[in-house]
């Protein structure tokens, strides 16, 4: 486990999109797994910047991302797809074609879950898989459970997520409570992990993660078992 402390938002912003820039140089054809929420928008913008200078190309780069809602369709502003549109493929060379997102409109969740673990499967893996972590310790939406859910499943969504993702929406109603998420075998599988954290509010359950129990309580707990795995926090 490495730990880099970042000086404030922007610094962790930096630090993270040199991690995934230098990934994408070294290797450009890189399998890229991708979070949302609010703290990896500043990490995408830094990548868009860098690409605009002409610093990286995201040309031959594939990715898949972490989750999806349940009952969106990917040109709802506030699905995961519209989302990443919006804050970094739009603004990049990436072929739309070679970024993937789970179908939260599929006609069967159950094929749709096999289909999505197949898919990463036939893409040789994930590379580096980019996490950011919920108050409770969800990962994805890998939601606290009596067991870590391996595979790629719907998941219910906790109350304090759903709370937490209100935000979002012009009310707490309008908010999904369901959502395909990948499954922590996958993530685990990711050849590195880098996780970002950002804010006074999650250094408790970061250091619960990091240093706690490994539990399905905290499902970013299993991160401790990862042999390649970089947090980038800043909790000013």
């Amino acid at each position: 486990m490495k730990l880099i402390e970042a000086k404030n938002y922007a610094d962790l912003s930096r630090k993270a999109a040199n991690i995934i820039s230098a990934q994408v140089i070294l290797s450009p054809r890189s399998v890229l797994g991708l979070a949302t929420g609010s703290t990896p928008i500043g990490t995408y913008k830094q990548l868009i910047e860098w690409y605009q200078k002409g610093d990286i190309d995201f040309s031959n780069v594939k990715t898949v991302n972490l989750d999806e809602y349940w009952g969106l369709s990917g040109d709802n502003p506030q699905s995961y797809r519209y989302f990443m549109d919006e804050n970094f493929f739009n603004h990049i060379n990436i072929k739309k074609e070679n970024t993937f997102v789970p179908n939260g409109m599929a006609k069967d969740a159950e094929e749709e879950c096999r289909r999505y673990d197949e898919l990463i499967s036939n893409l040789g893996g994930i590379d580096l898989q980019l996490l950011g972590i919920g108050h409770n310790g969800h990962i994805g939406f890998n939601e606290p459970e009596k067991a870590f859910e391996k595979t790629t499943h719907m998941v219910d969504l906790n109350e304090s997520t759903i709370k937490a993702n209100a935000r979002f929406f012009n009310s707490i109603d309008e908010v999904p409570k369901r959502a395909i998420t990948m499954g922590i075998k996958s993530i685990m599988q990711a050849r590195k992990i880098l996780l970002v954290a950002n804010g006074k509010d999650k250094k408790d359950i970061v250091e619960r993660a990091l240093y706690g129990s490994i539990t399905p309580s905290v499902p970013a707990s299993i991160l401790q078992l990862h042999s390649d795995l970089t947090v980038v926090y800043c909790f000013e």
